[in-house]
């Protein structure tokens, strides 16, 4: 698929996720955001990807939503006055979704509903969107020479992109209301320091780092065993009774362990490496339970 902003490869299982835009330090639009989401509904369904690792062109991962377009920067409608009860109701009308939605939040929603793991490598400065992105992607990884701002109050608005449901997850409700309370940047041990990042490395070890995690979580592994994991993580963790994932792991258990898991029971019997045949593209037909 050629897209306007975003760079697409597929090798050995990996599809690398790139933005750009380097001559505006791959800063946000809103033709980023639509790109994004049909990039990532389109990898779920693609058996050839087994991984995502997203990461930026030139020297900036992506510098925040693009300001110097004309009228509203953020793409929304002024003359609307939504309310909650639209949001609820109204979500997908068009006139809601085009002029009303938070692009970043659509990005991060469709990022959430991806079966396979994602991987953010942050290069360079990545803030606003460009960090709030992240936190949808289950792994982040840094460049020494990333730098990483939640500078919504610097601007006079606040978190979006989902944030304040992925942020306070990931790093606590303390480091999360500080940093999006100071606005500051932070440098990539900063952000390590505080939870976000898992690791940080040198720019031209980046990439390698994170293919190495991509296959490491893929080689050897049953796709549709990871893909579950992936949902039942994020959304079971949500519930709020463990009832709710006993439920859906029961689920999970019984439809794997006559799938994938008969091979894997017996290659590990046989002391073998295991041949899974089960696809993403061929889930349980329980998924998606949260529908």
């Amino acid at each position: 698929m050629n897209y306007q902003t975003l760079d697409c490869k597929v090798a050995d299982g990996v599809l690398t996720l790139t933005l750009n835009r380097p001559e505006f330090l791959n800063a946000f639009t809103v033709t980023m955001a639509n790109e994004l989401i049909d990039a990532f509904a389109r990898a779920s369904g693609d058996d050839a990807v087994r991984a995502i690792v997203v990461t930026g062109a030139g020297r900036a991962f992506c510098a925040g939503m693009d300001l110097a377009v004309e009228g509203n920067v953020f793409g929304l409608d002024e003359s609307q006055q939504p309310t909650l009860q639209d949001l609820h109701e109204r979500l997908d009308d068009p006139e809601i979704f085009a002029g009303v939605r938070d692009t970043g939040g659509r990005v991060t929603l469709a990022i959430y509903d991806c079966t396979k793991p994602v991987i953010a490598a942050i290069n360079g400065p990545a803030v606003g969107i460009g960090a709030t992105m992240t936190l949808a992607m289950d792994i982040r990884l840094a460049s020494e020479k990333a730098k990483i701002g939640f500078v919504f109050g610097r601007l006079g608005i606040v978190p979006e992109a989902c944030s304040s449901w992925f942020l306070p997850r990931i790093v606590g409700i303390q480091q999360a209301l500080e940093w999006t309370y100071s606005a500051d940047i932070l440098s990539a041990d900063e952000a390590k320091a505080g939870g976000l990042v898992k690791a940080v490395y040198a720019p031209e070890k980046l990439l390698e780092e994170a293919y190495q995690l991509a296959h490491k979580f893929t080689r050897k592994r049953s796709a549709v065993g990871i893909a579950l994991t992936r949902q039942m993580m994020y959304r079971n963790s949500a519930q709020p009774h463990p009832l709710e994932a006993h439920r859906v792991d029961t689920l999970a258990m019984f439809y794997t362990s006559i799938g994938d898991g008969k091979e894997g029971v017996k290659a590990f019997l046989e002391k073998r490496d295991p041949q899974f045949s089960g696809q993403a593209s061929e889930m349980p037909a329980f998924y998606p339970w949260w529908k």
